[in-house]
């Protein structure tokens, strides 16, 4: 059967113990990312005490082919006002130490959402200050000033996904910029030279092998410092249909020729999706540029 999954994509049946959970953070009024998308790994990654928080609502004001989050031009969109605290609730519940706030796009606020997310961010820094925190972050149609509120905000990690190669933005991306994408990330850097900055690019919608190379190279040369490379699966047949399974060993060769590129974390899998194992991505990043730094010093004392 064509674009029948292959035996690597499976997984187990969840257990109802986590599927619980799941439905508990539902009924908090809080939208996570692991739900609106169907991500295949909301169970898995239940169990591990992490989930990503979807922020602005659960309408996004982009046509992405890809994704399964609802989709409006409406611009009379909601944003919660109380929708930090409730951030905060769930983080002090479930006892996270890592928190993931992505949103959908909001062309319609003047400032993208930067605002809301600069203040779930505090609200997260006023509750705990040793919670890290990583921003998913839309690319705000470009207004600098709204990436230099979050930046301002203080995450641990700021992050914005390219999604794929340049050639299939007008296929999967039509509302967003390839360009404006990469910019992203590079201003970040330019905001604070010291931020950790992180992308993702989803496999399977007909890229060519140099594309992926090029997209790579590409977010080396904004100092793009963790990638993560991922299956695309399609929500329903009403969505871009996968083009392409990427078995693991090809995933594997993807994940040297980055690391080989210059990024220095990177986690390559059929079901690696952004935010997958995010907390575990930091802590090994964090350990790298550590012992880099430490190698450095040590050559300084040799030397001088």
């Amino acid at each position: 059967m064509k674009n029948r999954l292959p035996v690597w994509l499976r997984q187990d049946i969840p257990d109802q113990r986590t599927l619980k959970e799941v439905k508990a953070v539902l009924a908090l009024e809080v939208n996570t990312v692991c739900s609106h998308a169907k991500c295949p790994n909301i169970c898995d990654c239940f169990k591990r005490r992490q989930l990503t928080f979807m922020i602005l609502g659960d309408t996004c004001t982009r046509a992405c082919s890809f994704c399964a989050v609802r989709k409006s031009q409406d611009s009379n969109l909601y944003v919660d006002p109380k929708e930090p605290e409730k951030i905060v609730r769930i983080i002090s519940d479930f006892g996270l130490r890592y928190a993931v706030i992505t949103s959908v796009t909001r062309d319609d606020l003047d400032d993208g959402g930067a605002g809301q997310f600069a203040r779930v961010i505090n609200a997260i820094r006023d509750f705990d200050k040793d919670i890290r925190i990583e921003a998913l972050i839309p690319d705000f149609s470009g207004n600098v000033s709204g990436l230099e509120s979050v930046v301002a905000a203080g995450p641990d990690v700021l992050a914005h996904n390219i999604e794929t190669v340049k050639r299939l933005y007008s296929f999967v991306r039509p509302g967003a910029d390839y360009e404006r994408s990469l910019q992203i990330l590079s201003e970040a850097k330019k905001i604070d030279p010291g931020i950790i900055t992180k992308s993702s690019l989803m496999l399977g919608l007909g890229e060519k092998e140099d594309e992926v190379i090029e997209a790579v190279r590409e977010l080396r040369d904004v100092d793009c410092d963790i990638l993560t490379l991922g299956q695309y699966l399609s929500p329903s047949k009403a969505h871009y249909p996968v083009q392409g399974f990427i078995s693991p060993e090809q995933f594997g060769r993807y994940k040297m020729m980055a690391l080989d590129s210059g990024i220095r974390s990177v986690l390559s899998g059929p079901l690696v999706r952004s935010s997958y194992k995010a907390e575990e991505l930091f802590q090994l990043h964090s350990g790298i540029v550590h012992a880099v730094q430490s190698r450095n010093v040590i050559r300084k004392r040799i030397y001088v």
